[in-house]
């Protein structure tokens, strides 16, 4: 490639966001360079494990001990990576970074990034989210409220395909919905028992999910979801949302975008004179090539910390902390969702009862607490949503009674009781001293400064996980379930995978980085559109909210680009 072209626009990074990016920026006829740290995966082709079963694995699909070593902060998730995934995780060895606290960094370095392994719920932001930080005194105000967003939800939601259920709550607002899947006869039991005992606004519904579910529905060469749960591996039929599946070959058709992966950016090169960026440089994984890309426009979708770090070493005469940096904001403020904590129990009866496929989606509580003098908590302000499910045991916890023969292949045919279990996912404030910083010590194996984190649950996040608990023990009681229990298992923030913030919104760049329309202040042709933009948390998964805000710079930076905004 000619380091002496001149695109119309880069975009770093293929994600979810950069996904976006790349297709509204190409349909709007730019000619856009599309930047990926990692290697090429090929929609299908290069979803490798896609059709594996679990004996196709001689460890079943666990990693061996030397993979262990490798995956030692990928593994504190538990579920993943394993063996049939693992190739779309990073090797923590090869990638490491410092933490002051602990840190959980999920990282999916390859084309798509981690728009192949995300849990793909999908839930809009409201007005109560959006007006928290203001009302209460947090941090900053927000540049933007949820008028501003609905279109973008809107144009999202109708062309990822969103399956759900509308339920008309201000705290969770409708959207543009496939048919909903279904719930499973306990949940239906469970949503019935809630309804009934408690009157302060809590439901269950199931799950909003980035899965086609409509047969009749056109999505551009994507199937309807086939109830496999492999989504990780990558689904060939597209039945999920994936930059692989939809966005990036959208950017290709315009023959407008040209993808090069195994490219690092790790600075975005500016000229004091025109007081905007030039383009960026890069390094080539495969050659060590040290490589400058130029264009008028940049968008970092490199995901949330890894913007921030670019943003941290994009330094010059004009920005010595980083570009944008005059409020000394970059960098802070970073946030994650509560995750592994909620509680299990056990369910009597529906022994006639089963369900059909592997569901890839569960059922959903919505926020119930600090909405109201009825819902008020004292102790720690926002709140907390469930994502759970119910399913019936295996035949397992009979086998220690069990002998050979006969007696075995009958018993490892009848599926078990029936069993339920939850997890919450509540908000986290925005302190400015929750920070990632560049380690002054510290290098990665191409010679750029580690990330440092910096960042813990304070006060308020840990009085909330208590309520987690108490609050869904209370449902599974009331709903007659047995042996309920509480849980919790160690975690640090970023485990919840939702890690945002470091670059916020907002109205004024002396506490902001960017504003309303996701442009640095000061260096107007940036735009940064993963989580590091984010100004506070919510308590609902974020990528939806990421999808929307990016499409919506992306149209803002076509229009300044056709008008002759960018030098």
């Amino acid at each position: 490639m000619s380091q002496d072209e001149q695109y119309d626009a880069i975009v770093v990074g293929t994600g979810i966001s950069g996904g976006w990016a790349a297709k509204e920026l190409c349909e709007n006829d730019l000619k856009t360079l599309v930047l990926e740290r990692g290697p090429m995966v090929e929609h299908i082709k290069d979803y490798k494990t896609m059709n594996d079963d679990p004996w196709d694995y001689p460890l079943k699909g666990e990693l061996s001990l030397e993979d262990k070593k490798k995956y030692k902060v990928q593994s504190r998730l538990n579920w993943a990576p394993k063996e049939d995934v693992k190739h779309f995780f990073v090797n923590d060895l090869e990638h490491p970074y410092v933490e002051t606290k602990r840190f959980d960094w999920i990282r999916g370095y390859q084309v798509g990034g981690r728009s192949l392994t995300w849990g793909r719920q999908s839930y809009r932001w409201s007005d109560i989210d959006f007006e928290a930080n203001k009302k209460e005194g947090v941090s900053i105000d927000w540049p933007v409220r949820y008028n501003d967003l609905s279109p973008w939800y809107d144009k999202v939601e109708e062309y990822i395909g969103v399956s759900g259920e509308a339920l008309g709550l201000a705290v969770l607002p409708d959207g543009k919905f496939q048919p909903a899947m279904n719930l499973n006869c306990v949940e239906e039991e469970f949503k019935k028992s809630t309804a009934e005992k408690f009157d302060d606004g809590r439901l269950v519904t199931i799950g909003r999910t980035a899965h086609i579910t409509d047969p009749e529905a056109s999505f551009e060469g994507r199937g309807t979801c086939q109830n496999r749960d492999r989504c990780w591996r990558g689904c060939p039929f597209g039945g999920y949302f994936s930059s692989n599946s939809s966005t990036l070959p959208a950017a290709e058709r315009t023959g407008n975008m040209t993808l090069r992966p195994n490219s690092i950016v790790h600075e975005i090169m500016y000229d004091a004179t025109t007081k905007q960026a030039t383009g960026v440089r890069v390094i080539d994984t495969e050659t060590h090539e040290k490589l400058e890309f130029k264009a008028k426009v940049v968008f970092l979708c490199a995901s949330a910390m890894a913007s921030v770090g670019i943003l941290l070493q994009s330094k010059s005469e004009r920005f010595p902390n980083g570009m944008g940096n005059d409020s000394d904001a970059l960098g802070r403020g970073i946030m994650d969702h509560h995750y592994k904590l909620g509680a299990t129990g056990k369910v009597d009866g529906f022994l006639d009862k089963y369900y059909k496929g592997k569901r890839a989606n569960g059922f959903y509580i919505p926020r119930f607490v600090n909405l109201s003098n009825k819902t008020n908590r004292e102790g720690y302000l926002r709140g907390f949503g469930y994502q759970g499910t119910a399913s019936r045991q295996d035949w397992s916890e009979s086998i220690a009674e069990m002998g050979f023969g006969k007696g075995l292949k009958e018993e490892i045919l009848k599926p078990g009781k029936w069993q339920i279990g939850v997890t919450g996912f509540g908000e986290f404030l925005p302190y400015d001293d929750n920070r990632v910083t560049l380690s002054k010590t510290k290098k990665d194996k191409w010679g750029l400064p580690q990330l440092a984190f910096d960042v813990e649950f304070k006060e308020n996040e840990l009085n909330m996980r208590k309520d987690i608990k108490k609050e869904i023990v209370a449902m599974f009681k009331a709903a007659g379930f047995k042996d309920v229990q509480p849980y919790e298992e160690a975690s640090g923030p970023g485990l919840g995978i939702h890690e945002m913030g470091g670059a916020r919104m907002g109205h004024n760049p002396k506490t902001s980085i960017l504003n309303k329309n996701n442009q640095i202040h000061e260096v107007s042709n940036v735009y940064v559109t993963d989580g590091a933009f984010m100004t506070s948390s919510s308590c609902v998964n974020p990528s939806l909210t990421y999808m929307a805000f990016t499409a919506r710079a992306a149209n803002h930076a076509a229009e300044q680009f056709k008008a002759g905004k960018f030098s």
